[in-house]
């Protein structure tokens, strides 16, 4: 791989665990089962934040835009929690922090879609970690379509993908929203990798 030297970004914005996910009913939120929370709040309490976030960033990741629709206007956040977690049928999850404007907008519209990044969007990753300049409900200035559903797809990106929300499991301070692949789209690019707080591409 090789770096951009000039980016460094915090795992606290892009980087998220995968927890151990429970089986629930679609769209809600549940507690986890008493020794795994009893485990996870010994785990809180032991492992200071910053150290949890040194290790994190350990682990490279693929970068994302996680977009939603809510009224006339789109949400979007970059992550790097997608994951896939079934084939039959297609499923993903993604963490998103509960008090972010995005997650609300996944959750009252029931849909999500993801954009790929590649290595020519260290930009829109930028933007909608909201480390450059904020972007209008209508995404002005950010080339994009309407997938199927109405969300947003950036344009350029090295894959889509448009998900309706089928789950959603309380994480900590994140949720963790479950979508079914309702149209998977392959692009083209190399990929934008975030390893050690720094984007990365393959050769």
């Amino acid at each position: 791989m090789e770096a951009t030297p000039r980016i460094e970004l915090g795992m606290e914005v892009l980087q998220t665990s995968a927890l151990p996910l429970g089986y629930v009913a679609a769209i809600s939120t549940t507690i986890l089962p008493s020794p795994l929370l009893s485990f996870a709040v010994r785990l809180w309490k032991h492992v200071p934040a910053q150290e949890f976030r040194d290790v994190m960033a350990r682990l490279a990741s693929g970068v994302v835009v996680v977009s939603a629709r809510v009224g006339n206007g789109y949400r979007g956040l970059t992550a790097s929690s997608l994951v896939s977690i079934s084939t039959e049928p297609p499923m993903v999850l993604v963490g998103l922090e509960r008090e972010a404007a995005t997650r609300a907008a996944v959750v009252e519209g029931k849909a999500f879609n993801v954009s790929v990044l590649t290595r020519s969007q260290e930009f829109i990753a930028d933007r909608f970690a909201g480390r450059a300049p904020a972007i209008d409900t209508r995404w002005q200035g950010v080339p994009h379509r309407l997938g199927a559903n109405g969300i947003p797809l950036i344009e350029g990106c090295a894959a889509w993908l448009e998900c309706r929300l089928v789950q959603v499991h309380a994480a900590g301070d994140h949720e963790i929203c479950v979508g079914e692949i309702e149209a998977a789209i392959r692009g083209s690019g190399d990929p934008l990798i975030l390893w050690d707080r720094s984007f990365w591409t393959l050769r």
